[in-house]
């Protein structure tokens, strides 16, 4: 019995301290219900879809960035000519041979995540 009690009194002191306010000065708290995802930091790069080639498990994308192109690949994603994406950084390769592909890329990105973007 004693057991239950202080389970009890420590269940009911845990939701005290939820709703209790802040002091004075505290930045305020997020109003995010559990569960809810923050949103997605906005990826660094972007470019203008040129040419899409898909494998299996990946999409490479050649991409125009100002007055530049540049070839990436990153998981499947569907994209078609004239898209604008974006990505991250990635790492670069230089005279990349895609066995895959047959295909010899002087420069490619192999990025973690690429989306379309919604411009």
């Amino acid at each position: 019995m004693k057991r239950h009690t202080v389970l009890l009194v420590l269940t009911l002191c845990s939701f005290a301290a939820t709703a209790a306010d802040v002091p004075p000065g505290h930045p305020a708290m997020d109003a995010k219900k559990p569960g809810q995802a923050a949103p997605a930091p906005q990826l660094p790069q972007k470019g203008k879809v040129l040419n899409v080639i898909n494998v299996p498990s990946y999409t490479y994308l050649e991409v125009a960035q100002d007055k530049k192109t540049l070839w990436i690949a990153g998981p499947t994603v569907t994209a078609k000519k004239g898209d604008v994406v974006r990505f991250d950084d990635g790492m670069l390769m230089t005279n990349f041979h895609s066995k895959t592909l047959n295909r010899d890329f002087p420069l490619i990105s192999f990025v973690n995540q690429v989306v379309v973007a919604k411009e």
